[in-house]
């Protein structure tokens, strides 16, 4: 198993590339000496938005939240996501991520101050967002193309 380090990271960035409905969402983290980029599904990224966000809003009001999060082009993906892990050391005041990949081959942990997951959950928000509108039966992304929706066991058309 091959495990990556970070500490606090340098820099995070959180993007989705490509067409609406057929989008690549990654994480970058960056350190010292290397740059990962991860590849995530969307619903990994709003999950761990939404943790953090419950993090930082249960510690109190924050200090200056970052804004920068772009992900540094071009990119290399590390490996796809498989498990994300995610702690709250209320000791330190710090938010403890471990990913794991999807095949189990790869390990990367970083630490995030309160300041630095807030910020990262309104940038995975806002990427979130920018895509499909989720399907008002069953949550999934309604693709422009239409949407085969599991909810309406094939009586309906498909919900464009």
């Amino acid at each position: 198993m091959s495990e990556h380090t970070f500490g606090q990271p340098r820099a995070l960035g959180v993007g989705a590339f490509g067409e609406v409905g057929n989008r690549v969402f990654v994480l970058q983290i960056t350190g010292d000496i290397e740059t990962l980029t991860l590849k995530a599904e969307k619903t990994q990224l709003a999950a761990l938005a939404e943790w953090l966000g419950s993090v930082v809003k249960s510690g109190g009001r924050p200090g200056h939240l970052p804004e920068d999060f772009a992900v540094t082009l071009p990119y290399d993906i590390a490996f796809v996501i498989g498990d994300i892990a995610v702690a709250h050391d209320e000791d330190d005041n710090v938010i403890d991520v471990r990913i794991t990949s999807a095949d189990e081959s790869d390990e990367t942990s970083f630490t995030l101050t309160p300041e630095v997951a807030g910020g990262l959950a309104i940038a995975i928000t806002r990427a979130v967002e920018a895509g499909c509108p989720p399907c008002p039966l069953c949550g999934g992304p309604l693709d422009p193309r239409g949407h085969d929706c599991p909810r309406t066991n094939g009586f309906r058309p498909p919900i464009r």
